[in-house]
């Protein structure tokens, strides 16, 4: 982060479940700004929902819809977005945001993560397996990595979206940073 850049763009990133999509709606209604979903604009764009995608395309069709959604969307301001959970789990990609951009990282455990994730409705692609909390489990381990790498941390667990916002929308005013205008 320049401490003289202003702030264009607020990139939310963490594991399924860490409440990116609602966390980030809130955040863009406090800073009247818009807000943009990754999953969603995939979803948008191949014109079939995610676990269709990986059931006739696979995985890496969607990364690769994933990465070219990312290059889109991060170019836009006064916009907070929201990454999908394995979007930030690439080399490089959070080392090599425009300038602008503050990233936010939404901490949740796997136990946490997996709940959530069988509130919103049918099993994401990859915890259908036999133990999702094991399986959340190992790939956060292989995550946590790269989402370290994102300018601010928040743990999720216990606070509701617009608690979040709040403390999200203050860490962001304590950088300093002047916030582009809403659009």
């Amino acid at each position: 982060m320049s401490p003289s850049e202003p702030i264009r763009r607020v990139l939310m990133v963490g594991f399924m479940g860490s409440g990116k999509t609602l966390v980030g709606q809130a955040l863009a209604r406090r800073l009247g700004w818009e807000f943009r979903d990754f999953d969603q604009e995939v979803r948008s764009r191949v014109g079939l929902p995610i676990p269709e995608i990986f059931r006739q395309h696979g995985e890496g069709h969607f990364r690769t819809m994933e990465a070219e959604v990312g290059r889109d969307l991060l170019r836009k301001e006064g916009v907070v977005l929201a990454s999908g959970g394995g979007w930030s789990a690439a080399p490089k990609r959070l080392e090599n945001l425009p300038p602008g951009t503050v990233s936010v990282w939404l901490r949740v455990g796997p136990e946490e993560a997996v709940r959530r994730v069988r509130q919103d409705g049918p099993t994401r692609p990859l915890l259908a397996v036999d133990d999702p909390v094991i399986q959340a489990g190992q790939m956060l381990e292989e995550r946590e990595p790269f989402y370290r790498l994102a300018d601010l941390a928040v743990d999720t667990e216990g606070r509701d979206p617009e608690d979040l916002a709040r403390t999200i929308e203050g860490l962001v005013n304590e950088t300093g940073r002047e916030l582009a205008s809403p659009r």
